[in-house]
């Protein structure tokens, strides 16, 4: 299928007051609006899979882009600038001792007030207080945990066996808590079913959290005298083998890296809609659109164990399978194709002997150069109670931010407001960043969009008329309506998620003139949503998109197709849109300058926390700030609901700093 047939929005009409607005699709329409996006997310998909390490070619091309895209990574992590590393505070409230190993109870702080709860396993024979830890210093593990849910104990307790196996075995293993499942919970599921849409317009995801709390835990780990620096390993299996992807990609100084059925590929999160049986922990937010394995890469050529199960139905063998090809490829252009190497377990997701024997074996040869035959993991049980950091309830510390990491961790812009003597390059700046951080998605010119086919008759404005447009295309079909007679034409931005009444009374308001733009998502092209798993709009943050950037995009591609439609250098348009809809047309004015000379929005949002959402827009900028930006060329009037909020005082100052304070108005 041609991507070209894959996105078609509608623009109705109406004169003298009568809307003929229908929502139900064309009868000779090919697609229903849930197979329409889903087709148009498969192409997508099909595009960025094709470019595995950004397209290098060999071990020099890839190492001259690989700084690049780590801090591309760490971007899309929300890890960009890294955090200040503050004091850890580390403290062991206790300890256990089981036979010849040491389980110390501890936690420490990876931002201030951010606790991780952790347990440490080590050999007995470890000496803490003295500087050279009383011999050897032995390698260590951080272990990353999955979705196992203990309560209060936190889910470091799921995976004890695994830290007693490693410091029978003369390692050190530190086994974290997850930020959702540990003994101080915050959350995963911001988009999966708490409808915090909000956490893209931040740039934040859980998945930096556990990212930075591995790193962190890393630095705990360092600081311990018994432990030899250079020869760290992560594993984790499920959403710790997705932090052993972070992590490993994250910090240099992990050596040698084992994800156990954590990580697929966006063929299988997207196209097969695998995407729905994990939480937001499992993604970064993929804004330069990267094949998704890439992030493996940037561990190479340091030793990878690619462990699975072949029933696995969250991380079928079909991506599985993809990916280690990806990797032997990956290996071999470094000539290191010995050090990757895959293991697949018979069964679904969990661990078996099979699979926990491979692991300890990777590690054994790749951190001790120990290649002889193990045992497997099997130690009596110590109930988790007992491996608590935090005994009691009444010592979960009162200065804890877990719950609220969201609020806090990627922090906000803060825009300095502009002067009459920098506004051009405040202004340019800006819209160079949102381009860059926020629409990367987007072509730099938005291509007009090219008709499918009139309801009825091709004219623009016409009574009873509406037609259909495309805005995904790359050739563009030279096209033009007759100009309507009468008032100022109006163009009214309309809303997902609106009735269809709501639609035509606000419409019919505006007056005799107007023409009803339904971008993707709106009427006739409306996709169901299941909250969970929000599949679409989870999906399109995976292609580095969301739903309201491609309604942007649908704004000024038809915008940029009535400008091609004048008969008249000096035909004039307004457009108008109410609450979030009004937000998408700023922007969308804002990427196709020259095209608008006034808008008027109502009853809008104050913050990109209440929408629409953009990823990452908050880290550039705010509303306020966005629509400040459409000055000095473009008169800008609020009304209705929050117009007069003290927010909008930084608008009409900008405003004022153009020179165009008369062009900002709020009735």
């Amino acid at each position: 299928m041609n991507r070209r047939d894959l996105f078609r929005v509608s623009a109705l009409s109406a004169l003298g007051g009568s809307f003929p607005l229908s929502l139900a699709r064309s009868a000779d329409q090919p697609l229903g609006a849930d197979e329409m996006i889903h087709k148009y997310l498969v192409a997508e998909t099909k595009r960025i899979s094709a470019k595995f390490m950004d397209g290098a070619k060999s071990k020099a091309e890839w190492e001259k882009i690989r700084p690049r895209l780590k801090r591309e990574f760490l971007d899309m992590l929300g890890l960009d600038p890294l955090p200040e590393k503050t004091p850890l505070k580390a403290t062991v409230t206790g300890s256990l001792e089981r036979g010849e190993v040491v389980i110390e109870k501890l936690h420490y702080q990876s931002k201030p007030g951010l606790y991780v709860t952790a347990n440490l396993y080590r050999p007995k024979s470890v000496n803490p207080d003295r500087k050279d830890g009383g011999g050897t210093k032995l390698p260590a593990v951080l272990y990353v945990c999955g979705h196992s849910g203990r309560g209060r104990d936190g889910n470091k307790t799921a995976f004890q066996d695994h830290g007693m196996w490693f410091a029978s075995n003369g390692y050190v293993c530190l086994i974290v808590d997850t930020l959702q499942l540990g003994e101080i919970a915050g959350k995963h599921h911001g988009t999966y079913n708490l409808n915090r849409f909000w956490w893209h317009s931040r740039g934040y995801t859980p998945a930096g959290v556990e990212c930075w709390n591995g790193i962190r835990g890393i630095d705990y780990l360092c600081s311990l005298p018994y432990v030899d620096a250079e020869k760290i390993g992560v594993t984790g299996i499920s959403g710790g083998g997705a932090t052993t992807n972070w992590v490993a990609a994250a910090d240099d100084r992990v050596k040698v890296a084992v994800p156990v059925s954590g990580v697929s590929d966006l063929e299988c999160y997207v196209t097969d809609q695998v995407i729905n049986g994990h939480c937001d922990c499992m993604f970064f937010h993929n804004i330069y659109q990267w094949e998704w394995t890439t992030a493996l890469a940037l561990f190479a050529p340091k030793p990878l164990l690619f462990a699975n199960s072949d029933d696995d139905k969250i991380f079928p063998m079909t991506g599985n399978k993809r990916i280690i090809e990806r990797l032997r490829t990956c290996y071999a252009m470094f000539g290191a194709k010995e050090n990757v190497d895959e293991h697949v377990s018979k069964g679904g997701h969990d661990y078996r002997p099979d699979l926990r024997i491979a692991i300890f074996a990777f590690f054994h040869k790749h951190l001790k150069g120990d290649k002889a035959p193990i045992k497997d993991a099997d130690f009596p049980k110590i109930e988790g109670k007992e491996l608590r950091a935090f005994a009691d309830d009444k010592d979960i510390p009162k200065d804890a931010i877990n719950a609220t990491a969201d609020e806090t961790f990627v922090p906000v812009a803060k825009v300095a407001l502009p002067t009459e003597k920098n506004f051009g390059t405040w202004k340019t700046d800006l819209v160079k960043q949102l381009k860059a951080k926020v629409f990367q998605a987007l072509p730099e010119k938005i291509p007009a969009a090219k008709l499918v086919r009139p309801m009825l008759l091709l004219s623009r404005l016409a009574a009873e008329t509406g037609v259909e447009f495309e805005t995904d295309g790359t050739q563009i079909e030279q096209g033009g309506f007759p100009p309507a007679p009468g008032p100022l034409p109006v163009i009214a931005v309309l809303n997902a998620g609106d009735t269809e009444g709501e639609m035509k009374k606000w419409v019919e308001r505006l007056g005799k003139n107007v023409l009803a733009l339904l971008p993707r998502g709106v009427g006739a092209t409306a996709w169901s949503t299941k909250n969970p798993p929000n599949t679409v709009e989870r999906s399109f943050a995976l292609l580095g998109q969301t739903a309201d950037s491609g309604r942007v995009r649908d704004v000024a591609a038809f915008l940029a197709m009535w400008q091609r439609a004048k008969k008249k250098a000096e035909e004039r348009v307004r457009v108008v849109g109410r609450g979030q809809a009004g937000i998408l047309a700023v922007y969308a004015i804002l990427l196709t300058p020259g095209l608008v000379d006034e808008i008027t929005i109502a009853d809008l949002p104050v913050s990109h926390r209440d929408g629409p959402h953009f990823l990452n827009v908050m880290r550039v900028l705010d509303i306020p700030e966005a629509l400040g930006l459409l000055a000095p060329q473009v008169k800008l009037t609020l009304i209705g609901k929050n117009a007069k909020d003290k927010a909008f005082d930084r608008t009409a100052a900008i405003f004022a700093a153009a020179g165009a304070k008369d062009k900002f108005k709020q009735e």
